[in-house]
């Protein structure tokens, strides 16, 4: 059995969804092998050879693999597809994007967002927002699968993997990379950060936010939101927790004004301990929240803060 995981990456560092799926490659056994498909990307490469129970690092360095576009990617893996049995990348938005790509040229039915492995060829995955768990199994020769990577460890450095070139795929033309608007900010990425703050259609609009953001800043603290909020354009498109943006599961979620919706909870529910703050006791977030709070959000949250500055002033 041979496994071939993509390597989710910036062309300078690796992203950490990688190494939670290169966990659950590991659970399938055999050999695995990471695909680096980038520019200027031999740091990633490295990172990866040092990763333990790699075996090998394959590189695709070109031009029009330096963001990493569905069309060309999928081109490539597919031309390295024959040597494996299983294929796996994160189930992010890169991960998403690509594999289902590779699925349909070889044929083949993908497995999303799978959060346990049973056996080689079978998988647990959640359906109907999370509520269900389905057991699927999969007679496909080759399993193209999408890892939902909260519910894995990271993996952890130990290996010394060979490191080799592979040709590059010629570009078919069939997309091209435009541009892109990331949000700058010096908080944690949403689903690597440890805490998470976020706030929901209560915050009643965008500029109180900035409560948030003040016990965030003291908690060290990434900020999200539910889809209510990003809808009303509160917020970013990419602060959105939930079943149709991110998913998440941080050491403590402070959810702040967020009802609860199923398709806010399916983002978040795996978090280690729920926080809920909401003036309506009979809110569905309680439901799951390890601590709750019956509160005016905007009286609770300033309090949060001066309480944060009192116990960093008492070291």
């Amino acid at each position: 059995m041979s496994i071939l995981v993509l390597a989710e990456h910036n062309n300078t560092a690796l992203k950490a969804a990688t190494l939670n799926t290169l966990t659950a490659a590991a659970q399938l056994g055999g050999d695995i092998a990471v695909l680096v498909a980038g520019q200027g990307c031999g740091a990633v490469a490295e990172a990866a050879a040092k990763v333990a129970g790699v075996k090998k690092v394959l590189v695709a360095d070109a031009p029009h693999y330096a963001n990493q576009l569905a069309e060309t990617v999928a081109a490539l893996i597919v031309n390295l597809a024959g040597g494996y049995t299983h294929i796996l990348a994160p189930a992010t938005a890169v991960g998403k994007n690509i594999l289902p790509r590779v699925a349909a040229l070889l044929d083949v039915a993908q497995i999303s967002d799978i959060i346990k492995v049973e056996s080689a060829d079978t998988f647990v995955r959640p359906i109907y927002a999370g509520n269900v768990l389905a057991t699927v199994q999969s007679k496909d020769p080759i399993k193209v699968i999408t890892v939902r990577g909260t519910t894995f460890p990271a993996a952890t450095d130990g290996g010394s993997a060979s490191i080799e070139s592979v040709a590059p795929i010629a570009d078919s033309g069939a997309s091209s990379f435009v541009g892109q608007q990331l949000t700058k900010s010096d908080r944690p990425e949403l689903t690597a950060a440890r805490i998470i703050v976020s706030g929901g259609r209560g915050m009643g609009n965008g500029e109180n936010f900035k409560l948030l953001e003040a016990v965030a800043d003291k908690l060290g603290a990434a900020v999200g939101a539910s889809r209510a909020a990003v809808d009303a354009g509160f917020v970013p498109n990419d602060y959105q927790v939930g079943q149709t943006g991110k998913v998440v599961a941080p050491e403590l979620y402070i959810a702040v004004g967020i009802s609860g919706a199923i398709q806010h909870l399916a983002g978040m529910k795996d978090s280690k301990v729920i926080a809920a703050i909401n003036k309506d006791e009979e809110a569905p977030i309680f439901q799951v929240a390890d601590y709750g709070l019956v509160a005016d959000l905007f009286v609770a949250m300033p309090e949060m803060a001066k309480e944060l500055d009192k116990l960093k002033a008492a070291g």
